[in-house]
């Protein structure tokens, strides 16, 4: 084997498994509710499935540089996949969901590494005139897996059953770790760099990060009252505070929060993590949407999500051209404004929303998605060194990450504390008579006349009852895509304080 072939081959391999972390968050998404019923889930708590990756791949992001050069990036991505696939294959054979949450973590922990390892080795083992088609095979993995995500777990859930999700990682991630320790030469180990790991820095975020979680899940079903409430939320407090201390203190902290310093920095942070919102967040309520309310098998549920992917791929050409030619402050402020106005159209659902319903508020999000993360990722890192430019690359994806577990669970939160509500509410119009109300819960208008109803007998109640939760949820949803429109709309607010930026020509 030349070493020719033998770099291209380890390097295909390294995609293959950014390719499979990206995939993981996605492939879920249209089996949720699926697993849900499997694991008897309640719907308010789906969305530890997806955030507990999330948060774990927060933690271990910033890990990655200093695991690359304690482990060498070879025997790096090699334990990773193997902690990843080992994961999956915990995950299909999960029968509890605090299995399955508890070992999501170990699969995000281990998948967060994979993504900027994979770009760490373009210009580490990559000849300096392959670059630019190195990086493209990358980036071409790292958009086809979310494209495809939703569709490939629909199916294979539907065909053969949700643990197949997972399963499906257990030959190529075995593969991957062969193939990487055979063929991938960079880098030499050095050990002793783990001895000046921040280690109590490293345990005070993961409290942090899980307390937080734990609070924004579980506090709003108890009022936001009692002792566990306080506990929780008095832990989260701590954990932040002596953190945050920590890491200004500490010599080589495990997140230099002094780079928040620089303005433009700090503001395209801030960006990412709206951003990360959005992102996820939509995947997120549109699952929900199609399982819990429209009842849509996991293949119709990904048949209808793929278009938002299939946006995202046919824009990404259009808005790599156009962010060598354009300020990126116009471009991030269009992509936002695209993006904001997807989530708000979505927010005027109906219980009997479909595929064409849906269908336009996909394309506008999935055109915007490369708006928003190239020249948004160019406010945030441009004039940085090459020394600093690895770990402010982490520091601005992981508050993507932050942003879509937090506004997952914000998303959870409406569900549990609103859909009651608003349930309550309906059914007092309805009993009121009224005509407009009974035509959006699906009932026949003839029998409401504007004045009150009277008694309902049991009968009626039993037949209404699942037509009238199914809109208190739609409407818990509906406020959902509105609370993260208002968010992309505060990020129009914040681009323009960005300073400018030089227009790219490459």
């Amino acid at each position: 084997m030349s070493s020719r072939f033998a770099l291209w081959l380890g390097f295909l391999a390294m995609c293959l498994g950014l390719f499979m972390a990206v995939l993981d968050i996605q492939v879920v998404a249209s089996s949720l509710t699926t697993i849900g019923s499997a694991l008897h889930i309640a719907p308010a708590r789906l969305g530890w499935i997806q955030t507990g990756y999330l948060m774990a791949e927060v933690v271990s992001i910033p890990l990655t540089g200093v695991l690359t050069r304690a482990l060498s990036l070879r025997w790096m991505f090699v334990a990773a996949t193997l902690g990843f696939t080992l994961a999956s294959l915990g995950c299909a054979m999960s029968t509890t969901v605090t299995m399955l949450i508890a070992l999501r973590v170990v699969q995000g922990f281990c998948g967060g590494m994979l993504i900027p390892a994979v770009f760490t080795s373009i210009f580490v083992m990559i000849p300096k005139s392959q670059e630019i088609l190195a990086t493209t095979l990358a980036g071409l993995f790292a958009m086809i897996a979310p494209t495809i995500g939703p569709f490939v777990g629909g199916y294979v859930t539907q065909h053969l059953s949700w643990n197949w999700i997972f399963l499906i990682n257990v030959l190529p991630g075995l593969l991957v770790a062969v193939v990487v320790a055979l063929c991938v030469k960079a880098g030499t180990a050095d050990p002793k760099i783990l001895r000046k790991l921040d280690y109590a820095t490293l345990v005070l975020a993961a409290i942090f990060l899980g307390s937080l979680q734990l609070l924004l899940n579980e506090a709003p079903g108890r009022h936001w009252e009692g002792a566990f409430v306080f506990t929780v939320a008095a832990v989260c407090s701590i954990a932040a505070v002596f953190g945050a201390w920590r890491a200004l203190t500490h010599a080589t902290p495990f997140i230099d929060l002094y780079r928040f310093r620089r303005r433009d920095f700090a503001l395209g942070s801030a960006l990412s993590f709206i951003f990360g919102a959005g992102l996820y967040g939509s995947t997120y309520i549109l699952a929900l949407f199609l399982g819990l309310v429209r009842g849509h098998t996991p293949l119709v549920i990904g048949e209808i999500m793929v278009v938002s992917g299939a946006a995202q791929l046919l824009m990404a050409p259009v808005a790599a051209l156009l962010e060598t030619k354009v300020d990126c402050r116009f471009l991030v402020a269009f992509g936002f404004l695209l993006f904001g106005l997807g989530l708000f159209a979505n927010g005027l659902e109906t219980p009997r929303s479909e595929f064409w319903g849906l269908f336009w508020p996909q394309i506008l999000r999935g055109s915007a998605v490369m708006l928003c993360i190239l020249p948004a990722t160019r406010l945030a890192l441009e004039g940085w060194g090459e020394t600093d430019v690895a770990d402010a690359s982490a520091l601005f994806n992981l508050m993507r990450n932050l942003g879509g577990a937090i506004g997952i669970a914000m998303i959870d939160t409406l569900v549990q504390t609103r859909t009651a509500t608003h349930a309550a509410a309906i059914g007092k119009r309805l009993q009121a008579g009224d005509v407009a109300e009974a035509r959006l819960v699906g009932l026949p208008t003839a029998m409401f006349h504007g004045h009150d109803m009277g008694p309902v007998d049991a009968f009626t109640r039993a037949i209404i009852a699942p037509m009238l939760e199914r809109t208190a949820l739609t409407q818990s949803l509906n406020e959902g895509w509105l609370l993260l429109a208002a968010l992309f709309a505060l990020a129009l607010l914040i681009v323009p304080l960005c300073g400018a930026v030089r227009v790219s020509r490459r």
